[in-house]
């Protein structure tokens, strides 16, 4: 007898059991663990992938040997491993059972539930262009999928108003998308992408969608306020679209719930001004019945930091730093500035007196010392007013003051000058006290060329009409009889100058003849404006002149009377 004869009883029938189950290397009949296939999620809409687990379910050989159906219709296998293999929900799939083909062999996976993407709300239902719009809803996958729209398997989006738009976060009950600024109102609605596989089992068929229900979405026009802070007074405007093309009853501006004063209402531009009493909060605007938040303004208290200087004669340049000043020419009704520059009632007091404004920007302000100043509080006023209940100006008019400092004013005083009588370009020094600092910038930098500029009128100079600067006057002068000297250095106590040049032999007409110009007063002269009563800049310039005594030009200096006749030595 053979040994493979002589096999126990117990080997015979584990021989005969592997015959039954079918041989093949004593590899287990896929049948046997048919029912240990698990598919995850049970539920889901078309495209979403769906994990099967299993054992022993082989390796992939080809897409007709390996496939996977729900309810008969075949999808796209996108890995199969021999305990997991991951497929996409067909687009035209049915709730049904899923069934695993591994050649000739059908295994039950269990039962799928086909759903489709559900949107039960977004938020907010009227939006502007740019802002973040939010999907509820379920259903919606738990993923957008490729940025790449080519790729195969498509990509899950949401479209406004036909429009496609990419989602900034996805989730399965939750999408957030920024709304372009080329969409227009219509309906929202969730896609999801979906491909088939080919009749071979091959990737892949052109992906197709399934849609959501639709949610209506109104958008509105952007509207863009600037500033969005400053002080009383300060002019705010609105850039946007239908408004209206004039202002109606019931139409207003509001500033944490207070009425800002109308300075112009067009329909794609409103100009206001932060009213007295105004607080911090949101701008809204109530037009054609509507009312709408557009942005949260913030009022400002100026505060100043310090002045200097503190003490000086007429015509210095006082700089008051500090913040929030706001800007000077900004209480007219045109949306920029210097369009109208209208300043209002802004304005600097020394003393009481208005200076001569030269900057105002908002964290800084240079005021000329002007002539009739006063030692005293220097003080800074923003304009503000009260809007009439229709929105008009005004119920009332004021100002808010703030306070920067006190400021001495001073006289110069003179008291010695060395020499006293000298030749051509000769030095002299003059001490004293309250001279003051040196002047330089000219009348080039008179206050009216900046109106003038900014209007597009023609500036001339050096002419006599009365819109002309005149340029030929320096505001800080040492006057040898009547002729400016050239500064040499001008301190508040003491100031050196060069005998200036000048005809010596006399000028004049007949019978007023001035024959000896060599003698004459030795005077300081600071220069200053005053604001008109109409508070318009400006006055004449205004001097203030300190004499020191009598001088003497000595006939000194003068060309050698050779270099007249011999002035070529070859």
């Amino acid at each position: 007898m053979s040994r493979s004869m002589s096999l126990p009883r117990r080997s015979w029938g584990l021989m005969a059991m592997c015959i039954t189950l079918g041989f093949a290397g004593f590899l287990p009949d896929l049948d046997v663990f048919a029912q240990q296939i698990i598919p995850k999620p049970d539920h889901a809409p078309p495209g979403a992938t769906v994990v099967l687990r299993g054992k022993g379910l082989g390796s992939f050989k080809s897409a007709t040997f390996n496939r996977v159906t729900f309810a008969g219709v075949p999808a796209l296998i996108q890995r199969w491993e021999s305990d997991l293999v991951e497929v996409k929900v067909p687009f035209t799939a049915t709730t049904g059972p899923i069934e695993m083909l591994v050649g000739k062999k059908k295994l039950s996976a269990g039962t799928f539930t086909v759903v489709t993407p559900h949107i039960s709300s977004v938020s907010p239902r009227e939006a502007e262009h740019g802002a973040i719009l939010t999907i509820l809803g379920e259903h919606f996958g738990e993923t957008a999928g490729g940025r790449d729209p080519n790729t195969m398997f498509g990509v899950n989006d949401v479209m406004i108003g036909g429009g496609v738009v990419r989602p900034q976060q996805w989730t399965h009950d939750r999408i957030e998308v920024e709304i372009p600024s080329n969409a227009v109102s219509g309906d929202v609605v969730v896609r999801l992408a979906s491909s088939d596989p080919l009749p071979d089992g091959s990737c892949c068929r052109p992906a197709e969608y399934v849609f959501s229900n639709a949610v209506s979405l109104s958008l509105i026009p952007t509207v863009r306020v600037d500033p969005l802070s400053g002080p009383v007074g300060t002019k705010v405007v609105l850039f946007g679209q239908g408004f209206g093309a004039d202002r109606r009853t019931n139409d207003a501006v509001l500033i944490a719930g207070q009425p800002a004063t109308i300075a112009q209402w067009k329909d794609d531009v409103i100009v206001v001004h932060v009213p007295l009493g105004a607080k911090s909060g949101p701008v809204t605007i109530k037009s054609r019945g509507r009312e709408r938040t557009v942005a949260h303004f913030t009022v400002h208290a100026p505060r100043v930091t310090n002045i200097a200087p503190a003490s000086a004669p007429i015509g210095t340049l006082l700089r008051i730093n500090g913040e929030h000043f706001g800007f000077y020419s900004e209480n007219g009704a045109t949306p920029y500035n210097f369009m109208d520059f209208n300043t209002g009632e802004n304005r600097v007091e020394i003393g009481g007196v208005p200076a001569v404004i030269y900057r105002w920007h908002d964290d800084r302000i240079d005021a000329w010392v002007p002539f009739s100043a006063k030692s005293g509080k220097v003080v800074v006023y923003r304009n503000g007013n009260k809007p009439n209940p229709d929105g008009s100006c005004c119920l009332e008019q004021g100002s808010v003051a703030t306070e920067a400092g006190e400021f001495s004013l001073v006289t110069p005083v003179i008291e010695s000058y060395q020499p006293t009588s000298a030749g051509l370009d000769e030095v002299v020094t003059i001490k004293g006290r309250g001279f003051g600092s040196f002047l330089k910038t000219a009348e080039h930098t008179h206050l009216g060329i900046n109106q003038k500029v900014y209007k597009r009128g023609d500036v001339t100079l050096n002419e006599a009409e009365a819109d002309a600067v005149v340029s030929n006057v320096s505001r800080t002068e040492v006057l040898f009889n009547g002729i400016a000297a050239l500064v040499e250095s001008w301190g508040d106590t003491e100031i050196v100058v060069r005998v200036p040049h000048r005809n010596l032999y006399g000028v004049g007409k007949k019978g007023e003849f001035f024959d000896n110009l060599a003698t004459g007063p030795l005077v300081i002269r600071r220069g200053s404006w005053d604001i008109l009563p109409n508070d318009t800049c400006c006055t004449q310039t205004q001097w203030l002149s300190v004499e020191a005594g009598q001088f003497t030009i000595e006939a000194r200096g003068l060309p050698d009377r050779d270099y007249w006749k011999h002035n070529r030595p070859d």
